[in-house]
């Protein structure tokens, strides 16, 4: 069974939130920093990871991630404080290794 996530990125000054689902975490923040797709995280260099959430159902992700889009920001930043209140990359230190 492969594990699914939803994720938060930001850009360096943290001022914009992009909530993003996948079944394959490592290599979807990979894209975001290596800005391989046009797009919104890249228009707005959403290249910082600051929170995630795992799920065993891909179905239960992409609830939890329109749950979290429906939200205000004061919501989403209260989420990324109570785990990650410095709002630290959590991706710092991981390895990318993809052709």
């Amino acid at each position: 069974m492969h594990k699914s996530h939803v994720y938060f990125m930001t850009n360096k000054n943290n001022t914009v939130i992009y909530i993003g689902v996948t079944s394959d975490l490592l290599k979807r923040v990979y894209q975001h920093k290596t800005k391989s797709y046009k797009g919104f995280t890249q228009k707005y260099s959403c290249d910082k990871l600051v929170y995630f959430e795992e799920f065993s159902d891909i179905n239960q992700a992409i609830l939890r991630e329109k749950q979290l889009k429906s939200g205000n920001r004061k919501r989403k930043e209260d989420l990324i404080n109570s785990s990650n209140p410095e709002w630290n990359d959590l991706s710092d230190g991981w390895l990318f290794y993809f052709d």
